[in-house]
């Protein structure tokens, strides 16, 4: 099977006062992109430091919660984004959970593949308006934008509309990710057994409604990596994975990643588990069988031949601060995955 060049992302650094030393460390470190997630700190605000701070480097954010917000405000945010940085910004986007939209974000919640269908939709209708002049006609289910004026009609439009790219576990996002997205962000809560079965089936079909190839389409995925320069950096990244293995392993949306391997009904201990709020019982739960299938269990010199034996067939961009190596070791293994 053929193995893909993978591009090869970093997490960009928290703490906004470190973002221009971080970016040119990434660049210069022969990173592709650097990716900002929506925790607890905004995720557009450091990629303007980073994009100012740098030449090359892609930005993206990975992710933002798309229904925290309208259309029109992600398209706006899109768009200086990637005019500033001369078409460097990806809008990368996931759809959170319900508890989390409607009790921290106080938004609506609809069905979360078909408000993120039309979202897509919608950011892309008045990105038509801006760059192309076509008319702002979009009138849908979850969103209407009828109204656009030159006074508020950006004038920066040459490096035209940025990429968008979504976050999905289950088939049905996923199918919409191949329909109105330019890639895929693959959970790192997977398996090669899922996806094989599940995840690049659905894309398929979403890309044939859209009458596209494969080829039009980026996925990203980065599994779980345990390894270590020594065994004490080993059992630290050990204890880490399992630790967000059964974090994520409770949420009963995931329950089919782990159920094409027989371990569903763990998903339904872990759940019983997290409301008693017995972090560590968790934890205990997920064996090295189960670490080695959500991810790669190996020593530093396996773990780049491992991904892409695995996944190099499907996956176009990683991601990995590869914390766990030593900084010549590190430039080895992203210099090893761009070359593919």
């Amino acid at each position: 099977e053929q193995e893909n060049a993978m591009k090869v992302d970093t997490h960009l650094t928290q703490n906004w006062r470190k973002v221009p030393a971080a970016v040119q460390a990434a660049e210069a470190d022969g990173y592709d992109g650097v990716g900002t997630a929506e925790m607890n700190h905004d995720p557009f605000f450091p990629l303007l430091l980073a994009a100012e701070h740098s030449e090359s480097i892609e930005i993206r954010t990975g992710i933002a919660v798309a229904f925290a917000r309208s259309p029109m405000i992600l398209a706006n945010q899109a768009h200086d984004l990637n005019a500033y940085s001369k078409g460097r910004f990806t809008l990368g986007l996931g759809s959170q959970i319900r508890p989390h939209i409607t009790k921290r974000f106080s938004m609506p919640w609809g069905a979360p593949a078909a408000q993120m269908r039309e979202l897509i939709q919608a950011m892309r209708a008045i990105w038509a308006n801006w760059y192309d002049g076509e008319p702002l006609r979009f009138e849908g289910k979850y969103y209407n934008h009828t109204l656009m004026t030159p006074a508020f009609t950006p004038e920066d439009t040459e490096y035209g509309a940025p990429k968008v790219v979504l976050a999905a576990v289950g088939p049905i996002m996923t199918e919409v990710a191949g329909e109105v997205a330019d890639g895929l962000i693959i959970h790192p809560f997977s398996n090669e057994k899922y996806i094989r079965e599940v995840t690049l089936p659905a894309i398929d079909r979403g890309l044939a409604k859209s009458g596209r190839s494969r080829s039009d389409f980026e996925i990203s995925y980065t599994p779980f990596m345990v390894s270590g320069k020594d065994e004490a950096t080993f059992e630290a990244e050990k204890v880490a994975a399992k630790n967000r293995i059964s974090f994520y392993g409770s949420t009963p949306a995931y329950k089919q990643v782990l159920g094409v391997h027989g371990w569903g009904d763990l998903q339904i201990e872990l759940n019983a588990l997290s409301k008693q709020g017995q972090w560590a019982e968790m934890s205990n739960l997920i064996s090295d069988e189960m670490l080695n299938t959500m991810g790669i269990m190996a020593d530093p010199s396996a773990i780049v031949p491992e991904m892409k034996q695995r996944y190099g067939d499907f996956t176009d961009r990683t991601s990995g601060a590869f914390g766990f190596v030593d900084h010549d070791t590190r430039t080895e293994m992203i210099a090893a995955l761009r070359a593919g």
